[in-house]
C-alpha cells in the first residue's frame, strides 16, 4: 500500500500560549461544578489564590453555612489561605452548621439560588387536615391544597358527598367532582389504609402528603350535650380520637362552617378555614393600578433619563431605584406646588429601564367622551385604559358613586357609534338580590333582565339628556340608536359563547366567583373588550368576601400583563349626598 503524499505547506508552530489554550479548553459550568464535586482540595484552590482571595456570592446566612465547609485541621498546614478566609464566615454561622455532613463542598453553591424557590417546610412531623364535607363542596381541588402536609377524610364526609351528589347546581357538580378525584386516587395500585395513598400520584406534583380514610370505628367522646348521631359531632369525635392516636403530630380540622369551627376550639381542638380559594388576607392590599411618585423624583432619575415626543404624547425612558416597584399599565403621578403636575401611565419595563408615556387629559371639554369629562384624577387614568384600543381588559373598583358605570358606558357608545371600533355593547351581570326575591319574572331574556338594569337606564337617561341642541325628536332618535346598539345578556347562557368585536361590560363583578370570572373572560374573541365593574364593599353574594371574590381574583391575576389594566377609582362624584353617607354609615 502507497504512502500518502506530504503535505504542500507546513503547519504553523504553536506558541507556549496558544497550546495551552487549546490544550485546556474550557468546560461548562455543569461539569466544572462535578470536577469540584470529586476533589474538594481543588475546589478551595480555585477560590483562593495566595493572599489575594476571590469574593464568593453571598448567600443567605443558613445557606452559607452551609456552603462554606469547616477547614479540616489535617490540610491547614498545606493550604493556609483557605483557612484564614473561612474563619470569620464559620464564627458567624452556629456551632451545629460548622460541621455539615461528608459532601462534596461546592454543590450546594450551585444550588443556593434556584429558579423557583420553594416554601420551606415546617420542622416537625407533617400535619395531619381533617377535612369537613363543606371544603371539599367548596373548593373539589382542596385535597391537593396542602403541600407536603397529609389529609384525612372520615367516613360521614364521604356519606354526606353522596348526599349531595344529585342535581345541577353548583355544589352537586363539586360533589362529583371530588367523588371522580377520589376514585382515581383509590383505583391505581394498592390500597392500604394504614400506609395511605400519596396525593401526587394522579398527576398533582405539588401535594406531597398522603391521603388516609376512616377505616375503623373510633370511640367518639364528646360531652353529653351534643346528639352524637349529627354529622358534625362526629366528625368532631374523629378530629379528638386521632388527636389522642397521634399525641407528637398536629391534627386540625378544615371547615368553611364557622359555628363548627367554634364548637371544635370549644373543646380544645384546632380548626381552621379554608383559606386556599382567597387571593388576598386583606382587601386592602389589593393592587390600586395608581402609584403616587416621591417627592424628588426628577433629582433621583433626572441624571440617566431620555425623553421624547411621539403621537402628541411624551415619552421617559428612566433608569433608578423606582423601576422594580413599577408594573406595565400602572398609573404614576407626581403633583407638586409651584410645578406643572405629571400624570403618565408605565408603557414598558425592560430589565432595569421602564418607558413612562404621559396622558390625554379628559378633563378638557375638547377631548370630552360621548358629552362625558373626567372630575378627578383617577377618572382621568379610567378614561385612558377605556379609550385604548390595545387594552382589551380593564377593571374598575370604587366605592359607589365614583362613575364607573357612566364612563364606561359612554366610551364604549364612542367606541362602537362614532370610532366604530366595536359592533355593539354586550352587558351582564349576577342576578343576585340585596333583599328577598321578588320571585318569577315573565317576559324574554331581556325583559327578565330589565329590572337588574336599572343603573343601565339611569346612565343612558344621564347620556340622552347631554345632547340639548338636538331637541325632543333628536334625543328620541338617539336614545332609539342607542338602544339598539346595547344588548343585555344573562349570565346562565355565557357557556360555549364567542364575543366577537364586542365591548362587553360585566357589572357588580363583585358578586362573581372566580370561576364565573373564567367563564366570562375566556368568551371574548378577537378584537373583543371586557370591562368589569364593581365595588367590594358590596359584597351580596353570602359564601363570597372581599378576598374570595371573583373580582378580587382577576384584578390579582392581570395586573402586569401588558394588554390590562385596573383603577381604584377613590372619589365620590355622584352627590354631597351619597359621598357623606359613604363615609358616615
Amino acid at each position: 500500500m502507497p504512502l500518502p503524499k506530504p503535505p504542500a505547506t507546513k503547519a504553523a508552530v504553536l506558541s507556549p500560549v496558544d497550546f495551552e489554550a487549546q490544550a485546556a479548553p474550557r468546560t461548562d459550568r455543569k461539569q466544572r461544578v462535578k470536577t469540584r464535586a470529586e476533589q474538594p482540595e481543588a475546589a478551595s484552590l480555585d477560590l483562593f489564590d495566595g493572599a489575594t482571595a476571590v469574593p464568593a456570592p453571598k448567600l443567605a446566612p443558613k445557606a452559607r453555612a452551609k456552603a462554606d465547609p469547616a477547614p479540616a485541621p489535617a490540610r491547614a498546614p498545606a493550604t493556609p489561605a483557605p483557612v484564614q478566609v473561612e474563619a470569620p464566615v464559620s464564627a458567624k454561622a452556629p456551632a451545629a452548621a460548622v460541621t455539615p455532613p461528608a459532601a462534596a463542598p461546592v454543590a450546594p453553591v450551585a444550588q443556593s439560588t434556584p429558579r423557583t424557590r420553594r416554601k420551606a417546610r415546617d420542622a416537625g412531623p407533617a400535619k395531619l387536615f381533617v377535612l369537613d364535607t363543606n371544603v371539599l363542596m367548596h373548593d373539589p381541588m382542596s385535597l391537593f391544597r396542602f403541600e407536603e402536609h397529609d389529609v384525612f377524610l372520615p367516613m360521614i364526609t364521604l356519606e354526606e358527598l353522596d348526599g349531595h351528589k344529585k342535581g345541577m347546581s353548583e355544589v352537586a357538580r363539586n360533589a362529583r367532582q371530588v367523588s371522580r378525584e377520589l376514585d382515581a386516587l383509590a383505583t391505581e395500585g394498592s390500597l392500604d389504609p394504614k400506609e395511605g395513598i400519596p396525593l401526587a400520584k394522579t398527576g398533582h406534583k405539588d401535594a406531597l402528603g398522603k391521603l388516609f380514610f376512616q377505616t375503623t370505628l373510633v370511640e367518639i367522646k364528646l360531652p353529653e350535650g351534643l346528639p352524637q348521631g349529627k354529622a358534625d359531632n362526629q366528625i368532631l369525635g374523629v378530629v379528638r380520637a386521632l388527636r389522642e392516636q397521634h399525641p407528637g403530630r398536629e391534627v386540625v380540622l378544615v371547615s368553611k362552617d364557622i359555628n363548627m369551627r367554634v364548637k371544635a376550639r370549644a373543646l380544645g381542638l384546632a380548626a381552621e378555614d379554608y383559606l386556599n380559594d382567597k387571593t388576598l388576607e386583606d382587601a386592602d392590599l389589593l393592587y390600586t393600578g395608581v402609584l403616587p411618585l416621591p417627592a424628588d423624583f426628577w433629582e433621583r432619575h433626572g441624571k440617566t433619563m431620555e425623553s421624547w415626543t411621539q403621537g402628541g404624547h411624551t415619552f421617559y425612558r428612566i433608569s433608578g431605584p423606582l423601576v422594580p416597584a413599577l408594573l406595565v399599565n400602572q398609573f404614576v403621578y407626581l403633583e407638586q406646588p409651584g410645578a406643572a403636575p405629571l400624570y403618565a401611565r408605565v408603557a414598558e419595563i425592560t430589565g432595569k429601564t421602564a418607558v413612562l408615556k404621559t396622558l390625554k387629559d379628559y378633563s378638557h371639554a375638547k377631548n370630552a367622551v360621548w358629552g362625558v369629562t373626567s372630575r378627578n384624577r383617577e377618572q382621568n387614568f379610567a378614561l385612558n385604559l377605556l379609550n385604548d384600543p390595545d387594552c382589551d381588559f380593564v377593571s374598575l373598583t370604587g366605592t359607589a358613586g365614583t362613575g364607573k358605570t357612566l364612563m364606561t358606558l359612554a366610551s364604549g357608545l364612542a367606541q362602537v357609534l362614532d370610532d366604530r371600533r366595536y359592533t355593539e355593547i354586550i352587558v351582564t351581570r349576577v342576578t343576585v338580590p340585596v333583599g328577598e326575591d321578588i320571585g318569577f319574572l315573565p317576559g324574554t331574556e331581556e325583559e327578565k333582565m330589565g329590572p337588574w338594569m336599572g343603573a343601565l337606564d339611569d346612565n343612558l337617561e344621564v347620556l340622552a339628556r347631554g345632547d340639548g341642541s338636538a331637541g325632543e325628536w333628536g334625543r328620541a332618535a338617539t336614545n332609539d340608536l342607542v338602544r339598539s346598539k346595547i344588548k343585555i345578556k344573562s349570565l346562565n347562557f355565557m357557556r360555549g359563547r364567542t364575543f366577537l368585536n364586542k365591548f362587553v361590560i360585566i357589572d357588580e363583578a363583585q358578586n362573581l366567583t372566580p370561576k364565573q370570572m373564567k367563564t366570562l373572560i375566556t368568551r371574548a374573541g378577537p378584537g373583543t373588550k371586557i370591562v368589569c365593574l364593581g365595588n367590594l364593599a358590596q359584597i351580596d353574594t353570602p359564601y363570597l368576601t372581599e378576598g374570595s371574590s371573583g373580582l378580587t381574583y382577576a384584578v390579582d391575576r392581570f395586573k402586569g400583563w401588558p394588554h390590562s389594566g385596573h383603577v381604584t377609582l377613590a372619589r365620590g362624584e355622584r352627590s354631597r349626598l351619597a359621598d357623606f353617607a359613604s363615609e358616615v354609615l
